[in-house]
């Protein structure tokens, strides 16, 4: 089993970021097997199409953030769930491959546009910026609170640049994360 899972975590890393690299659809399976230096038929083993690599890709974040989602309904209404529901999604992030994943999104919108795992990560999304916020908020307050989640994201892309440590950007995407989470109702 390790050897399998070895090799599918393998082939997802390379596919990753030859997608985000080239683009999705400009990338084909024989490119990612080339780059492995496997066979297309070793790769064939694991995986038929792209499609079924970027359902990989999204379906360990998709059942993650349902958790998360699952977890937060059953806790009280309140701001340090709020702040809770944040800190367990920054740990969550930094676990595994997310922001490679989300970058590969982001710069694949157009393609990706209609696949059925995509799809259902933004429905995941759209439940957790959910039970971050309460029926009766204002708009502002509702945008605040959603802002938390994306500023946990954008510092990949917005601090891109930057001379900064992977640790110093998860510590300022939490710690403003936290600071619009904790937005004032009204």
């Amino acid at each position: 089993m390790g050897a399998h899972t070895n090799t599918r975590t393998r082939i997802q890393e390379v596919a990753i970021k030859l997608f985000t690299e080239q683009g999705y659809e400009a990338t084909s399976l024989r490119e990612i097997a080339e780059a492995l230096g496997v066979t297309k038929a070793a790769l064939y083993y694991h995986f038929k199409t792209k499609e079924d690599i970027v359902a990989s890709l999204t379906e360990d974040r998709a059942e993650a953030i349902q958790a998360l989602v699952t977890w937060a309904k059953e806790q009280p209404r309140t701001p340090e769930t709020r702040r809770e529901i944040v800190r367990r999604y920054s740990e969550d992030m930094t676990r595994g491959r997310h922001h490679e994943v989300m970058r590969f999104m982001e710069r694949n919108q157009t393609a990706l546009r209609g696949h059925g795992k995509v799809e259902e990560m933004r429905e995941r999304m759209t439940g957790l910026i959910d039970v971050l916020c309460d029926p009766g908020d204002s708009p502002a307050v509702r945008l605040r609170r959603s802002m938390a989640v994306f500023a946990m994201h954008a510092v990949w892309f917005v601090l891109i640049d930057q001379k900064v440590t992977d640790e110093e950007r998860i510590e300022a995407a939490l710690d403003v994360a936290l600071e619009l989470v904790d937005a004032p109702a009204g």
